[in-house]
C-alpha cells in the first residue's frame, strides 16, 4: 500500500476501535445539526431586510387589512405580521368581550398585554437552537481531544506490544489520533461563530419588534403613531 494511503481518516476508521468510531460519528452529528441551523437561520437573515421594509410600508397603507397583508407577505413566519395581527385581535376583543378577569382591564392594557406574550414567543423562536449550537462550539474540541487521547494510548499499547518505538511506528498512529482533535476544531469553530452572529442579528430584530410594539400600542389605543425613530439596523 502507498505510504499517502496508509495514514488518514480510511485508516483511522479501519483500525480504530468502537471508541473512535462512536467519537467520530458524534463529531459528524454535530456537524451536520449545527450546519443545519447555521443554513436555516442564514436564508431566514436574507428575508428579514424585506421585512423591516414591509414593517415602514405597513404605516403606509389605507387601512389596517392592507397593512397587515404587506407583513404577511414579506416572509413566513414573521413575527412583525404576527405582533400586529395578536394586537388587533386583542383590540377587537377588549371591545366585545363578556364579563371576564381580562374585561376589568381598561383598552390599554388589554393590548399591552397582547403585545407583551406576542413578543415573548417571538423570542423564544428566535432563540430557538441557539442553546444547542453554542453547546456544540463549547464541546466538540473537547470531544475530538478525548477521541485523540483515546487513539494515542491505543496506539502506545500497540507500540508496546510490538516491543518497536521507532519514529516511523510511533508517527503514523499518533497522526491519526491528532485528526479527531481537528475534526473537533473544525466542527467547533463555524458553530461559534455562527452563535455569535445570530445573537448579534436577534438582538437588532428584538429591537426593532419591541419599537414596533411601542408604534402599535400608541395606534391601536390613540390613533396615533409614536414617532420615537427605529434602532439601528446593521
Amino acid at each position: 500500500m502507498p505510504d499517502s494511503q496508509m495514514f488518514g481518516l480510511a485508516s483511522l476508521w479501519a483500525q480504530g476501535d468502537f471508541v473512535i468510531r462512536a467519537v467520530a460519528l458524534l463529531l459528524l452529528a454535530m456537524s451536520i445539526a449545527s450546519w443545519y441551523l447555521i443554513v436555516t437561520r442564514a436564508m431566514r437573515l436574507m428575508r428579514r431586510q424585506r421585512v423591516f421594509a414591509a414593517v415602514e410600508a405597513f404605516w403606509e397603507a389605507p387601512d389596517l387589512a392592507a397593512g397587515l397583508a404587506l407583513l404577511r407577505n414579506a416572509a413566513a413566519p414573521n413575527a412583525f405580521a404576527t405582533l400586529a395581527e395578536r394586537g388587533s385581535a386583542a383590540m377587537q376583543h377588549a371591545q366585545d368581550a363578556p364579563q371576564s378577569l381580562g374585561a376589568g382591564l381598561d383598552r390599554s392594557e388589554f393590548v399591552t398585554r397582547a403585545l407583551r406574550q406576542s413578543i415573548a414567543r417571538s423570542t423564544a423562536q428566535l432563540e430557538s437552537g441557539l442553546t444547542l449550537l453554542a453547546s456544540i462550539g463549547a464541546t466538540a474540541p473537547f470531544v475530538g481531544l478525548f477521541g485523540t487521547v483515546w487513539g494515542i494510548y491505543h496506539a502506545l499499547v500497540q507500540i508496546g506490544h510490538t516491543g518497536t518505538a521507532t519514529l516511523d511506528r510511533v508517527a503514523g498512529p499518533v497522526g491519526e489520533a491528532l485528526i479527531m482533535t481537528a475534526f473537533g476544531l473544525f466542527v467547533a469553530i463555524p458553530a461559534v461563530l455562527a452563535y455569535n452572529a445570530f445573537v448579534r442579528a436577534n438582538r437588532v430584530e428584538l429591537a426593532e419588534l419591541d419599537a414596533f410594539a411601542h408604534d402599535l400600542h400608541a395606534w391601536f389605543t390613540t390613533g396615533a403613531r409614536v414617532q420615537s425613530g427605529s434602532p439601528a439596523r446593521s
